[in-house]
């Protein structure tokens, strides 16, 4: 059995652009950034960011390009890719990108203002109404109930 699928949540390094395949089918490309925090063996916390290149075809891509930016939050599911063509000076080049089947949307940025922030929140908190907030302190697995 095999298995190709990928899933990244992560933000717009970049404003996607779109283009037309000649069949007429609408092309449009992005970078997501992801990042993860991990202790290093001297347990000093580091922080690491990939870059993923992402395809997305048909009216996803026109949605897209319409509605997301650079910093634009974003989730993408779909399959792996490795493409590969001759450049000019007839080198061969290679691209490993993620085909997307389904993009879905992250919240939208501070310039928008939702109604649960004017529904209940406190005058002059800037904090989005789905922030999670983090424990400072690390957790003890031995504190857990479970």
């Amino acid at each position: 059995m095999f298995l190709n699928k990928a899933l990244i949540i992560g933000n717009l390094t970049r404003d996607p652009e779109l283009r037309s395949l000649p069949s007429g089918i609408q092309v449009s490309s992005f970078s997501v950034a992801t990042n993860r925090v991990y202790k290093d063996k001297d347990g000093n916390k580091k922080e690491q960011a990939d870059f993923h290149n992402v395809v997305v075809f048909g009216r996803q891509a026109e949605l897209v390009a319409q509605y997301l930016k650079k910093g634009s939050s974003v989730l993408v599911e779909g399959r792996m890719q490795t493409r590969s063509w001759d450049d000019k000076d007839g080198q061969k080049k290679y691209r490993t990108e993620i085909v997307a089947d389904r993009v879905q949307f992250g919240p939208r940025g501070s310039g928008s203002s939702s109604p649960s922030s004017e529904a209940g929140g406190k005058k002059g908190e800037s904090k989005p109404a789905d922030a999670i907030e983090y424990p400072q302190e690390e957790v003890n697995p031995d504190d857990i109930p479970f």
